[in-house]
C-alpha cells in the first residue's frame, strides 16, 4: 500500500515513468519488433483507444479502431451534484477509472467548487490513474498494490477506524447494455468492512451500434484481424451483441487487460488467450501482447 505525501507522490509517478521494463527504439526496423505485422483490434472507448494503440504501435503492431462502448457526460446531474456541493462530508472518495476522475474535477469546475474542498478528503486512485488525480488537484493518498478493486478493499481493510468512514464512489451510470459486476462488488466488499458508501453517477457507459461497425467486423470474418483486446468488461459485453456467434471470432485470439475482465470475459463464454499481469497500464497490456507472440515465434 502507498500512502503518500505530494513529494513522495510526484517521486511515484517518475519512478513508474523510468522504470518501466525495455524501452523500445523508435528507430527500430518494424520487422524486428514483436508485433510486427499484427492487426489488433482496439475496443477500448476513445479516450483509452488512443493510449493503448500508442503502446501497441511501440510494439510494432497495427491498430484498428473498434470502440465497443463510448463514455460520455451525463443527461442529468441531479445525484452528482448533491454529492459536490456536501463533499466534505466523505472521508474517503475512490475513483475506479480515469473517466470518474475527469468527469467528476470537471463537474466541479462547472459549478465554480473550488477544488481546495477535497483537501480534507482521503483520496483513492489506481495505477498510473493517480497522474490524472494528481493534475487535477495535486493530491493522492492511497494508490493501492493491486490495481483493481479487490486490491482498494484490501489497502482499506488496514486502516483503523475504517469501518466508521464514509466513502463516495463516482461510478458510471452504464447505459443499454449489463452492468458488469465490478463497481457493484467493490460497494458490497467497502460495506462488509462497515464503511458507509455513497455510490454516485459521474459519466455514462454505453453500447455503440453495430452499424458503423461494417467493415471491422467483415475484417474479423475473414480472419484478417489477430488479435481482439479487451480492457473492460463492457466492451466484452457490447462486443457480443454485435456478432451472431463466436465462429464469427474464433480466427482471432482473444487479450484481456488483467483477471477481473479475463474472468467476466470467460463468463460470457469467450475463450482468452492472453492475460497481462500488468494490469495498472497500457504498456504492461501491449507487452503481454507482444510476450504471446515471442514465445509462440520461438517455440516453432
Amino acid at each position: 500500500m502507498l500512502i503518500l505525501d505530494k513529494v513522495e507522490l510526484i517521486s511515484f509517478i517518475d519512478k513508474q515513468m523510468h522504470s518501466q521494463s525495455k524501452q523500445l527504439n523508435i528507430l527500430t526496423p518494424s520487422r524486428e519488433l514483436p508485433l510486427y505485422g499484427k492487426r489488433i483490434l482496439v475496443t477500448a472507448p476513445r479516450n483509452y483507444a488512443y493510449r493503448l494503440s500508442e503502446q501497441i504501435i511501440k510494439q510494432g503492431g497495427l491498430p484498428v479502431f473498434m470502440p465497443t462502448i463510448e463514455t460520455c457526460y451525463l443527461s442529468n446531474y441531479a445525484k452528482l451534484d448533491a454529492a459536490l456541493n456536501h463533499i466534505a462530508e466523505f472521508d474517503w472518495i475512490v475513483f475506479t477509472s480515469r473517466n470518474g476522475i475527469t468527469a467528476f474535477f470537471h463537474r466541479m469546475n462547472d459549478l465554480n467548487i473550488p477544488v481546495s474542498v477535497v483537501e480534507k478528503c482521503q483520496l483513492c486512485a489506481l495505477g498510473k490513474d493517480a497522474e490524472s488525480l494528481l493534475s487535477f488537484c495535486g493530491k493522492v493518498d492511497l494508490i493501492p498494490t493491486e490495481s483493481s478493486p479487490a486490491g482498494i478493499v484490501a489497502e482499506l481493510a488496514k486502516i483503523p477506524q475504517i469501518h466508521n468512514k464514509k466513502v463516495l464512489i463516482p461510478a458510471p451510470e452504464v447505459v443499454g447494455l449489463p452492468e458488469p459486476d465490478v463497481v457493484p462488488n467493490l460497494i458490497t466488499d467497502l460495506q462488509q468492512l462497515g464503511t458507509e458508501v455513497i455510490r454516485v453517477p459521474t459519466y455514462i457507459t454505453q453500447g455503440l451500434n453495430t452499424s458503423i461497425y461494417s467493415i471491422e467486423l467483415n475484417l474479423i470474418h475473414q480472419g484478417m484481424i489477430d488479435v481482439i483486446a479487451f480492457s473492460s468488461t463492457a466492451e466484452v459485453e457490447s462486443f457480443l451483441t454485435m456478432v451472431n456467434s463466436q465462429s464469427d471470432y474464433e480466427g482471432c485470439i482473444v487479450a484481456c487487460f488483467g483477471p477481473y475482465t479475463t474472468a467476466n470475459a470467460r463468463k460470457l463464454g469467450v475463450n482468452v488467450s492472453i492475460v497481462s499481469r500488468d494490469y495498472s497500464s497500457f504498456e504492461g497490456f501491449a507487452e503481454a501482447i507482444a510476450e504471446f507472440f515471442t514465445l509462440t515465434s520461438n517455440s516453432h
